[in-house]
């Protein structure tokens, strides 16, 4: 399979091409195509194959350790997921009626995946689509003025650890112990403070804009509207600001300067996102290679049964 071939085979359900390359009938196709696939992502941002044989999640780890050179274990997840391999997991658990927002892979850590493969065991009766939107585009997308406060600034977020909603910080920092977490705090330069029912608060900020280790082109690289109080439901929001003060939501962003990031500009960040986004539904036996640090990605709701799993691998640090 050539480049041409990639190219021929491709969809473009939306404002942006995805190479869709169908290995139907190539048994083991998918090891001997690993380099092309690599580099039909370093040229187009993902390639979703059809046809590659995934019977099961032990199929999808391997397929995972094929694409990816080196595994990316999580820490400061926002939502509980299952680990079956390192760098691998289930999705995120997620209300299948609420969408997650675009958003990239751990980009509020300063280290962080640059590939993904998503693996679609089962795909669900509708809805629930992986969709992608091209990172660089969004940049060149946004109001020049919101990009340069943030390019100045960069984006902070807020994060209360506890028992009662999210990922409690044992789980997200894979230590019980609060002197290995506060090392890791200070090392990865994350502000934290206890609270005396032993939940943890921290604070991060980060740069909005990703020059792209490869191409040299900024991105639109961080996840300020999909953790922003604003993206969430509202009677979430509300009952949660009710119940932790509205300074102890689960998760928030804010400017750089810790100054609030208006709903309106949430909202306009999500509409330039929705302008550049690509949906193909899923397949069973479906799998996407997608290079995290260009594209943004997002869950959209479903009903019925869904199982995609996730891996995480190549690492860079910032």
């Amino acid at each position: 399979m050539t480049k041409d071939t990639a190219e021929s085979a491709a969809v473009r359900p939306g404002p942006g091409p995805l190479p869709v390359v169908d290995l139907t009938g190539e048994p083991g196709s998918l090891a001997e195509h690993r380099e092309t696939l690599r580099a039909t992502v370093a040229a187009y941002g993902a390639v979703l194959v059809r046809g590659s044989v995934l019977p099961d999640r032990a199929a999808a780890i391997d397929a995972a350790g094929l694409l990816l050179a080196e595994p990316y274990e999580e820490y400061e997840g926002f939502a509980p997921r299952e680990r079956y391999a390192p760098g691998v997991h289930s999705s995120s658990e997620w209300p299948p009626n609420q969408p997650m927002c675009m958003h990239h892979e751990a980009s509020y850590a300063l280290e962080v995946p640059s590939r993904l493969v998503f693996a679609c065991l089962r795909a669900p009766e509708s809805g629930g689509v992986t969709a992608l939107a091209d990172s660089q585009r969004v940049l060149a997308d946004l109001p020049a003025d919101l990009v340069a406060r943030f390019e100045l600034l960069g984006w902070e977020l807020r994060r209360h650890y506890n028992e009662l909603i999210g990922v409690a910080w044992p789980s997200a920092f894979g230590s019980q112990d609060p002197a290995a977490v506060e090392a890791y705090c200070r090392a990865n330069d994350i502000g934290f403070r206890w609270d005396e029912d032993g939940g943890l608060r921290t604070r991060q900020v980060r740069p909005a804009v990703l020059k792209h280790p490869d191409s040299g082109r900024d991105g639109w690289f961080n996840q300020i509207a999909f953790l922003n109080e604003w993206t969430m439901d509202p009677a979430v929001r509300d009952y949660l600001a009710l119940e932790f003060g509205e300074d102890g939501l689960p998760f928030t962003t804010r400017y750089g300067d810790g100054s609030p990031v208006e709903p309106e500009t949430v909202e306009l960040i999500n509409e330039v996102y929705e302008r550049h986004t690509v949906r193909v539904p899923w397949q069973d036996g479906d799998l996407m290679l997608v290079d995290n640090l260009r594209m943004a990605h997002s869950r959209e709701p479903y009903q019925g049964s869904r199982e995609i799993v996730v891996a995480m691998g190549d690492p860079v640090r910032r």
